[in-house]
């Protein structure tokens, strides 16, 4: 794709270089030596104010919406997390 067409979520290379780069600014990496077990159920992929992308980015990543979070308007990977978690009342998940 050149730089001046406009994308398509059809376009698998620019879906995987997104994806490359958005892992990279993980909050709560799993790798990294603090992260805490409990953390794991709090997820953003299963957070009431998360927004799914569209397309295949959108089974990994969605933008935040809540305005208590420090994470607010910016996408996020959907097994991170953070402070201001507000689970689903149907428990659901992505």
């Amino acid at each position: 794709m050149a730089e001046d067409e406009p994308w398509t979520r059809d376009d698998q290379d620019h879906n995987d270089r997104c994806h490359a780069r958005w892992r990279a600014s993980l909050y709560r990496s799993t790798a990294q030596s603090g992260y805490r077990d409990e953390w794991r159920d709090a997820p953003c992929g299963g957070c009431r104010f998360r927004i799914a992308l569209s397309g295949q980015l959108g089974r990994d990543y969605g933008a935040c919406s809540n305005p208590s979070s420090s994470f607010d308007g910016r996408v996020r990977f959907e097994h991170d997390g953070c402070e201001s978690f507000a689970g689903r009342a149907d428990g659901s998940f992505g």
